[in-house]
């Protein structure tokens, strides 16, 4: 399907000003309700969103091309708009979009569409086709050059197949194709087609053959055929997802992010063309086993715990919101002993709340061990797990009693997960030995039995001491006050605004909801959880009042972006600082890691105490000492403010 079959004179507008993200965002959904390719405009809307909050589709150049799958789009479709004065748009570049097109797929039915957005992607990479695009005074010269463009890269498949003599015959000539690069993104939509025209575009301007296969959501095309990996000098693997590595197997791969294909495309075919990327082997193992060659051991742990970290937060908030609740909408007169279930509806949330809790530390154990192991180390993973929470040990398997166990809590959870892993890794291993006539009874039982026995044993084993450790690290928090309290809360606080979603900011956070899964979790765990998110609240705000206060020390751009920071702060999105940290990191970290600092440090002092693991602002009625908290916030992300109007200084007129 060609572009301009999506795209329609009631979806294309030109010539527009808006003067936010969010701004853009709203006029072309507007643009799909004119085109009537969609039922629920706020339905799609949160599509686009939530996409947008994995990571930008501003790929940068002045393009962004923000897209979602979505139940609301009646038919696929394209919206289209050109801002000369350019927009912020949080682009990979840090320059402002210009030109916009926005994808509507419908979530059931063909993937027709994907055709047309890798088209899409590809024509985009013109710099000059672009620049026309901007020029263009009417829908229908819009859409004229368009048509022109996709005939030009995409010829009819009859002109194609009399053209592939040509083009073989050049290869030929040139003797083999010396790159070859493999893109791919989670979502498979824009960046993996942009990677590879990047790729190839820079390899045309330096004389290099390059064929890059793409591994979007309409599958691979363009796959490398083994004759080509066999005599080419490299391969580059731009990907953030897994992708098929065996096939290179004992070749000079560089593996990095699909962004660098689209950003450094000259650096990584020269790092190829110098041979100064590692050589692959092929373990046999999984495909993340296989991802983690070339990187450092500190790295792979950081990706296996976050693996198993962003599969665990939604249990975690969830439940942690609903048991919140509980105790919000109970009596606690009634009963106090029973303080969270005294009436009907509290009783019905803090159940729900409890089971979703109940699931957190299998499901933390069990994507830690698929992180290293795939697939079959989940279920020796999510066994672990549940072994560690429930703190069974051999002196009490025979009665278990789950009020006298001692759970080994969150370190046992994290141990069960890497030893998981790491045992499917072994017997994948020995198994290797088997004869090939059984290859079929390793995935449905050799490893799911062995596994899961060996991590049994091996849990039921250490439960005692790594309970042992978490019961002592637990008592020791509990006995925390005054000075050591106040000075833990600074430096959680502070942690949350180092690297803003990076391992500091996420070693803190898990720390905090850990203490919400210990048994029996009080006023000492819940102040802790109230320290970091006091300290992730910061960041955003700070940035807001600086933007409001001091605003000459900010472009015109930066200060309506900075208005959005206000919501971004109170709702606990520290990311939403990330720009402007990225940005001038010198000048924006210091300060917003003194006000994180300080609002921790207050929230302990004033003995402020959550038992939910998010909600910002919206989860006031649960904390304990609420005004109390507030004050800590405020103070902090103001305290935040007058730092960073020193450390940022004016801008020159």
């Amino acid at each position: 399907m060609r572009i301009t079959e999506l795209l329609q004179d009631a979806t294309i507008d030109l010539g527009v000003k808006v003067n936010s993200k969010e701004e853009a965002i709203d006029h072309l959904v507007d643009l799909m309700v004119k085109g009537r390719n969609i039922t629920d405009r706020e339905e799609y809307k949160k599509g686009i969103l939530a996409r947008e909050a994995n990571g930008t589709t501003g790929i940068g150049g002045g393009i962004a091309i923000p897209h979602s799958k979505n139940k609301a789009v009646t038919k696929a479709g394209l919206a289209s708009m050109t801002v000369p004065d350019g927009v912020d748009y949080e682009a990979m570049d840090g320059e402002p979009s210009d030109v916009f097109f926005m994808i509507a797929a419908p979530a059931e039915g063909s993937d027709v569409h994907l055709e047309a957005l890798s088209r899409l992607s590809v024509i985009l990479m013109d710099p000059v086709f672009k620049d026309s695009l901007l020029k263009a005074t009417s829908k229908e010269e819009y859409l004229a050059l368009i048509d022109k463009k996709e005939t030009e890269k995409f010829p009819e498949e009859a002109a194609k197949e009399e053209e592939k003599p040509a083009v073989q015959e050049e290869k030929a000539d040139d003797g083999t194709i010396r790159v070859l690069a493999v893109t791919a993104c989670p979502t498979g939509i824009a960046h993996t087609f942009m990677a590879a025209e990047s790729l190839e575009n820079k390899a045309k301007e330096m004389g290099i053959t390059l064929k890059a296969e793409t591994n979007g959501s309409g599958g691979a095309k363009n796959v490398l055929t083994k004759e080509e990996i066999e005599n080419c000098d490299g391969i580059i693997v731009a990907a953030d997802k897994n992708v098929e590595m065996a096939r290179f197997d004992g070749k000079q791969v560089l593996q990095t992010k699909v962004a660098d294909g689209i950003n450094k495309p000259e650096e990584l075919i020269q790092t190829i063309l110098d041979k100064k990327a590692p050589t692959y082997h092929h373990s046999g193992a999984a495909a993340q086993e296989d991802s983690a060659e070339g990187e450092s051991v500190g790295r792979q742990i950081y990706k296996h715990l976050m693996n198993g970290v962003s599969h665990m937060l939604p249990f975690v908030i969830g439940g942690g919101i609903l048991i919140a609740l509980a105790f919000l909408v109970d009596n606690q007169a009634i009963n106090p002993a029973n303080f969270g279930k005294n009436t009907p509806l509290a009783a019905l949330l803090k159940t729900i709340g409890e089971q979703a809790f109940g699931f957190m530390l299998p499901i933390l154990a069990g994507f830690i061990a698929m992180s290293i192991a795939d697939r079959p180390g989940l279920a020796i993973g999510f066994v672990g797990g549940a072994l560690a929470n429930g703190g069974y040990t051999f002196a009490n398997i025979m009665a278990y009693d789950s009020a006298k166990a001692v759970s080994s809590g969150f370190i046992g959870a994290l141990f069960a997960g890497f030893v998981g892993g790491y045992i499917m890794v072994l017997l994948r291993k020995l198994f290797d030995k088997l004869p090939s006539a059984l290859e079929g009874l390793k995935p449905i039982l050799l490893f799911p039995v062995c596994g899961i026995l060996i991590m049994g044993v091996v849990m039921i084993a250490v439960n005692p001491v790594v309970g042992a450790i978490n019961t002592g690290l637990n008592n020791f928090l509990s006995s925390m006050s005054g000075t050591s309290s106040i000075l833990l809360g600074a430096v959680l606080g502070g942690m949350m605004s180092i690297d803003m979603g990076g391992p500091f900011n996420k070693a803190a956070y898990v720390f905090g909801t850990a203490q919400l899964t210990v048994a029996n979790a009080g006023p000492e765990q819940y102040a802790i959880m109230a320290a970091v998110m006091a300290g992730g609240m910061v960041p955003p705000l700070a940035i807001a009042l600086c933007t409001t206060f001091f605003k000459n020390r900010f472009t015109e751009s930066e200060r309506k972006s900075g208005v959005v920071n206000y919501i971004m702060g109170l709702s606990f999105i520290t990311e939403g600082a990330i720009p402007f940290a990225a940005g001038d990191p010198i000048h924006i970290l210091p300060p917003c890691i003194v006000g994180s600092a300080v609002a921790g440090a207050l929230s302990m002092a004033f003995k402020c105490g959550l038992p939910a693991p998010h909600g910002g602002i919206f989860v006031i009625g649960v904390i304990t000492n609420p005004v109390q908290y507030l004050i800590s916030v405020v103070v902090g992300a103001v305290i935040g403010m007058i730092v960073m109007s020193f450390t940022k200084k004016p801008l020159n007129k």
